[in-house]
């Protein structure tokens, strides 16, 4: 028995509206130095670092909440307010004379915002299983796309003359808006797609939610805690190295996972999850091993593309644990849960990372992110499937 098909027009949609919500989230944080001396006159520099985590740490708090509401009221009824709460707190930031009011702006973006696990709960609606597994990979394609090209695009855009860099998110307010009027025209959600035979489609459930979101927060700690030093450590151990190929070499394994994500969601479609997060765990252990011992540039790039390949292959096996366990009543709470992992693995991954290179180095957080990654590897491992539901 063939699950329905979830046309492919509502997931293109969702992933519009997510992209372009991701866009302007995702795009200014690397110009937060430039507003605080620009725009808010404020020459602080490690503001930047904690300004960064503060949308984070506020949607980690929020996601579950709002998660819950969406079961309560309907998944398209809070992705729309999702949208509309994104925007209002660009608004706010674009008129911040301070920085209270900017931290203000950028805490309400993670209060009112969480479009990317909203967007997941309105597509367990209308999917599920291996199908909604799919879609979810599509959304995380969405979200690399959109970290790839929102600094490149904004720091052109930036370069324009405006008169405080600030303004630009009154601009940027114009996509979410845009988002919820994507998300208007969207179908009702309904309760999970049924086979032909009038049955649900059938999902292998291989570990329970908590071991899912614990799963989700090693894994965004292990890739997360490289981002904040790795421009700085490259240039330092490769001193000819300018910063534009810094920044490349920084976003190569998001591009890989552009590339790879289709292809290998093919390849792997019909595997057990487990096992292939196993996998991505050891490949990103010893990548992350590999970059921080890499002595020549060759390497460093070899090691990256590893590194975007073991990325796509442990989200793939994610989205198809998350499917495994969501259905259409409690998509809402779910996603806020496993949205919120995510987001607290990130916030502890930049503040370990400051605390690891200061004491220890600027490579100190690639070794930082080898441990957990690798101890995971040793946890599946050792728990095989018929074990593994039981243990948490």
């Amino acid at each position: 028995m063939t699950p329905v098909r979830v046309p492919r027009t509502i997931v293109l949609a969702v992933m519009a509206g997510h992209f372009v919500a991701a866009f302007a989230a995702l795009g200014m944080p690397p110009f937060f130095a430039l507003i605080l001396e620009q725009s808010l006159h404020n020459e602080a520099h490690y503001l930047t670092g904690w300004f960064y985590v503060v949308p984070t740490a506020f949607a980690a708090l929020s996601s579950p909440w709002w998660g819950k509401l969406a079961d309560r009221y309907g998944k398209k009824q809070l992705l729309i307010r999702a949208q509309l709460g994104l925007a209002a707190s660009f608004l706010l930031a674009s008129f911040a004379t301070n920085i209270w009011v900017f931290f203000a702006a950028l805490a309400l973006q993670g209060i009112l915002g969480g479009t990317f696990a909203a967007s997941n709960a309105y597509l367990a609606t209308v999917a599920s299983g291996p199908v909604l597994a799919r879609s979810l990979t599509a959304m995380q394609w969405s979200a690399r796309a959109a970290l790839v090209a929102a600094p490149l695009t904004l720091g052109l855009a930036l370069q324009a003359n405006l008169h405080s860099p600030i303004e630009m998110y009154r601009y940027l307010a114009l996509l979410p808006l845009a988002a919820a009027g994507l998300a208007v025209c969207l179908p009702a959600g309904a309760a999970a797609p049924k086979t032909a035979a009038g049955h649900e489609p059938v999902t292998v459930v291989e570990a329970t939610p908590r071991q899912v979101y614990a799963f989700q927060f090693v894994f965004v700690f292990a890739t997360v805690a490289t981002f904040p030093y790795f421009a700085p450590d490259v240039q330092q151990r490769f001193a000819s190295l300018p910063t534009s190929m810094a920044g490349l070499l920084f976003g190569l394994p998001h591009a890989v996972y552009l590339l790879a994500a289709v292809p290998m969601t093919r390849w792997l479609a019909r595997g057990r999850r487990a096992p292939i997060l196993a996998t991505a765990f050891g490949a990103l252990a010893l990548s992350l091993f590999g970059q921080a011992l890499a002595g020549s540039l060759a390497a460093l790039i070899a090691w990256r593309v590893q590194m975007g390949v073991a990325m796509t292959g442990g989200f793939i096996a994610l989205h198809g644990l998350i499917a495994g366990v969501v259905h259409g009543g409690n998509a809402g709470r779910a996603f806020g849960w496993f949205e919120s992992s995510s987001k607290w693995g990130a916030v502890a991954a930049g503040l370990s990372a400051g605390f690891a290179a200061q004491l220890y180095g600027l490579n100190a957080p690639f070794f930082l992110g080898t441990v957990p990654a690798a101890c995971s590897l040793v946890y599946l491992v050792l728990a095989p499937h018929g074990r593994l539901r039981a243990d948490i």
